[in-house]
C-alpha cells in the first residue's frame, strides 16, 4: 500500500514537472508582439529582446517624432495598438494617450518605464518632467525596470531578457563612468537649454539650469521671456546655448546674436536611427559636444 502510494506520488510530480515543461516551452514558441510609444523606448527594447525567438518590436510613432507631449494617434498607431501583446510606455505623463489605450484595450499589457524612479518637477507646471531617459542613470534604471517586466510578462524568454538586459546595461554603465570622468571637471557649471529635457542629464552631471529657452517645443517663448534670457547671458556671462537637432531655433538664434553667446547642438535622444547601439552614439557625441561648449567656457 505505502509503495502503490509512492509511485503514484512520483507519478503525480512527474506530471507537473512535464505540465510545467510544455508551459513554458509553450511560452518560448507563442510569438509575442511588442510595441514601443517612442523612439528611445525602442532602443532600448531591441537590445534587451536580442535574439529572443517569435518576439517582434514596433515602435507606434515614427523615429523622427520625438517627445510625445501632445502627440494624437492615428488610426494607424491604433491599428499597431490592437495588434499587440505589450505596450512599452515612458510614463510620467510623456503619453497623454495611455488612458484612451488602457480603457480601450484593458487585455494589453502596458509596461511604464518610469514607474519607482524618482521624477523631477517641471518647473512651473502642475507635473513631473518626463525625460527620464536623457540621465545615463535613468537610461539604466528604465531599462532594468523593462527587463523585469518583459520576463514577468513572457516567462518563457526571462532568461534571454535577463541576459540581454545585463549585457545593455553594462555598456551603458561604462558610457556613464567615461561621461562622469570626462564632465567632471564643469561641474557647477550654468548651461542654459532649449526646453525641459535636460534636467535629469543636469542632475547626474552637476550642472545648473540658468534658463530654459522655450518650456515645451513650439511653445513660442514671448517676447519678455526672450528679453530676460537675453540680460541672463549678458549678467552672466555664459557664453553657450544648448539647442536640440529636432526643432527650430530661432528663439536661440536670437539670443546668440544678441549676446554673441554661440549655439551647441544637444540631443535628447528622441529620434535617431533604428539600430541597437543608437542611444551610446547620441550620448557619445553629446559628450564631444558638452566638452567642447563647456571648455570654451572655462578659457
Amino acid at each position: 500500500m505505502l509503495s502503490r502510494c509512492i509511485i503514484l506520488l512520483i507519478a503525480a510530480l512527474l506530471t507537473s514537472v512535464l505540465f510545467v515543461s510544455a508551459a513554458v516551452l509553450d511560452s518560448q514558441q507563442r510569438p509575442v508582439k511588442i510595441v514601443t510609444s517612442f523612439y528611445p523606448l525602442y532602443i532600448m527594447a531591441i537590445n534587451v529582446v536580442k535574439d529572443s525567438p517569435g518576439v517582434r518590436v514596433k515602435n507606434l510613432t515614427s523615429s523622427t517624432a520625438g517627445c510625445l507631449h501632445d502627440y494624437s494617434l492615428s488610426a494607424a498607431d491604433m491599428k499597431k495598438i490592437a495588434d499587440a501583446d505589450i505596450l512599452i510606455a515612458n510614463g510620467a505623463g510623456m503619453e497623454s494617450f495611455l488612458s484612451r489605450i488602457t480603457g480601450q484595450y484593458p487585455r494589453l499589457k502596458v509596461i511604464t518605464l518610469s514607474d519607482g524612479i524618482p521624477l523631477i518637477k517641471a518647473p512651473g507646471q502642475s507635473g513631473d518632467n518626463p525625460h527620464i531617459w536623457v540621465s545615463i542613470s535613468g537610461a539604466i534604471a528604465e531599462v532594468n525596470r523593462l527587463g523585469v517586466e518583459l520576463a514577468k510578462a513572457d516567462p518563457g524568454r526571462a532568461a534571454i531578457y535577463a541576459k540581454n538586459t545585463q549585457v545593455y546595461v553594462s555598456a551603458l554603465e561604462s558610457l556613464q563612468i567615461k561621461m562622469h570622468f570626462a564632465l567632471l571637471p564643469f561641474k557647477g557649471q550654468k548651461i542654459i537649454t532649449f526646453h525641459e529635457a535636460f534636467p535629469y542629464f543636469a542632475q547626474e552631471f552637476g550642472f545648473k539650469i540658468a534658463a530654459v529657452i522655450e518650456r515645451e517645443p513650439g511653445s513660442n517663448p514671448s517676447g519678455r521671456d526672450i528679453a530676460d534670457t537675453i540680460d541672463l547671458v549678458k549678467k552672466t556671462g555664459i557664453p553657450a546655448l544648448f539647442i536640440e537637432p529636432q526643432y527650430p531655433a530661432l528663439a536661440a538664434a536670437t539670443i546668440s546674436r544678441e549676446t554673441g553667446a554661440r549655439l551647441y547642438t544637444l540631443d535628447p535622444a528622441v529620434t535617431g536611427p533604428m539600430t541597437a547601439d543608437a542611444y551610446i552614439q547620441i550620448m557619445e557625441k553629446n559628450l564631444q559636444v558638452m566638452k567642447q561648449a563647456l571648455q570654451a567656457e572655462v578659457q
